[in-house]
This record gives structure tokens, sequence and C-alpha cells, in this order.
């Protein structure tokens, strides 16, 4: 069965707690209110200047300036239980407003985990602030450097002196274990890496596996083996930003200078792997954003 595909954020929350069709389904049929309880929820699925792009005046995101198709949040991924109603957020993007609005109806967060330093992944983290929600201590899980940054750096420095935020530590490869029986592993990978350095994340819930891995430069590059990761989960969110090299160096841009995994060469690589792989992180300039039948969708809940 497919996952939910995108809805309205003003009636997500709604229909993700009345509805029991979900993608990863127990042996047997269908999910029922009753049994349900960890839910990993997509809650936006492109680079981080979102679609339509500023300055972009290509049809993917004409389409969506105009209203003829939805704009894209920036990637991030929800963690919600449906009957405690604890909820963790994976990436704070520029959209985070209305990623709150559509996972928890807009209360803070249980916890917030970061991957690095680059704007679509922690910048919303200025929305726990005074300004806007004045959030109390809601625990930001992140690496020592990502730590750093945040504590060296306002106005993020702001919101740790304020306890807005409650920094905790995260050494790649040991796992933080969230109430509920979850296990959330930070992997370290290889990215640009200019003020932090960058992470994936294993979330292991009580009956599924999921790997988050929205920024990555080349998987050669990575000392882990991608299939083998891969092959240990039951669903997997990997970067998609580009699906041709002439997107960016048809551009009068460098490889060098932003590289990541092409689409095609990481289908090729996962072939027949007994996981749901999906796209996710997808820039502004990649076809596949309309058409590619494995790009994550706004929307889609899997069991945990």
């Amino acid at each position: 069965m497919q996952p939910h595909r995108r809805m309205a954020p003003a009636i997500l929350v709604i229909l993700l707690g009345m509805t029991a069709a979900v993608a990863l389904e127990p042996p047997g049929g269908l999910v029922t209110q009753e049994d349900r309880g960890w839910e990993l929820v997509v809650l936006g699925i492109a680079q981080d200047g979102g679609i339509p792009h500023l300055g972009c005046d290509q049809p993917i995101c004409v389409d969506r300036r105009t209203g003829r198709r939805p704009a894209e949040k920036v990637s991030s991924l929800g963690l919600v239980h449906r009957g405690t109603r604890t909820a963790y957020l994976f990436d704070a993007t520029p959209d985070l407003p209305a990623q709150l609005h559509a996972l928890t109806g807009g209360r803070q967060p249980d916890g917030i985990f970061l991957t690095h330093g680059h704007i679509g992944h922690y910048t919303g983290l200025m929305y726990l602030g005074r300004e806007s929600i004045g959030a109390t201590a809601v625990p930001v899980y992140a690496t020592p450097r990502m730590i750093d940054f945040l504590t060296q750096n306002g106005p993020w420095s702001l919101l740790v002196d304020s306890r807005n935020i409650d920094l905790r530590r995260l050494d790649p490869d040991r796992a933080a274990t969230l109430a509920g029986g979850v296990r959330v592993t930070p992997l370290a990978v290889p990215h640009r890496d200019e003020f932090t350095d960058t992470v994936g994340f294993l979330i292991e819930g009580p009956r599924r596996k999921a790997l988050y891995i929205p920024d990555v430069d080349r998987w050669e590059k990575w000392d882990r083996d991608i299939r083998a990761l891969v092959d240990r989960v039951d669903v997997a969110f990997l970067d998609g930003t580009f699906a041709s090299p002439e997107e960016v160096t048809g551009r009068g841009r460098s490889l060098a200078d932003i590289p990541h995994p092409m689409m095609p060469d990481t289908r090729a690589r996962l072939r027949g792997t007994r996981a749901q792989v999906w796209f996710i992180h997808l820039n502004h300039t990649n076809p596949e954003l309309d058409r590619g039948q494995d790009v994550a969708r706004e929307g889609m809940v899997f069991q945990m």
C-alpha cells in the first residue's frame, strides 16, 4: 500500500490522527487506531531554499508561485506518538511554524534533532524565541561542533541563554534513547562543513527502522556502505538534491563546490533493497520533483 500523499497543513493533524492506512503495515493487514503508536511524518521535501525558489523562473517554480501546484517546504521529518502526543522534529527548517502546526497543532516539540549548520536545517530555531512561541527548554540534540556554533554565535546564543532551548550532546554512533522505546543514532556523513559537522540519523521505533540522510557529498566518499545500511532499515529518506550533473554545470557552477549524489546513481546502488527508498531535499532545478515515483511527498506517514 502506498503512503499517504500530500494534504493541506490545516487538516494534516486531524487526518493523521484518524486514518489507519499507512505506508508500512504489519503482517496481516492494516494497523488499527488502537494499535497505532509512533509515526514518522514527512513535513517537507525541498532543498534549503524551498520551492518556489527565489530568483527561479522555471515552470517548477512558476507553477508553485502562481498556485497551480502546492509550494514545497524544506526537508524535515516529524516523529510523533499519537497516544501520548509526544513529538520530535528532524531538522529545524525555515518552514518550522507550518511544520509544527501540522505535527503538533502549534505547540512546542518535545525535541529537535539537527543534522548540520546549513540554513535549511537549523534556522527554524529562531521561532522558538521570544518573538514567536517563547519556548521553554526545548531539547535540541546536536553534535559538539553544532553546539559550539549555536552557543558562540547570535542570535542562536540568546536562545541558549534565555533557556528557550536546552542543548543535548550527540556523538556519532551513540544512540539517544527516547521515551517509548525509540532510539536515534547520529551517523557522521561527509558534507561541506564550513561551520559544523554533518550527521544523518538512524531512527529505531518499536516496530520499524528508518534512515534520514538529507545531505551527503558522495556515497563513495563515505566510510560506510550505503547499501548495507539501507538493507538494515524499513524506509530510507535520502539526498535527492540533483538528478543530473547538468543542473549544476549547466549553470556555470562546479560539482566540486556543491557535491551531492545523483539520483540515478543512488537508485543503481540500492536496486533490489528490501527497504522503501524515498528521495528528499530536492533542489528547484531537479526535474524529478514532479515526476519521480520515488520522491517523498509532504504528508506521507510511516508506522514506526
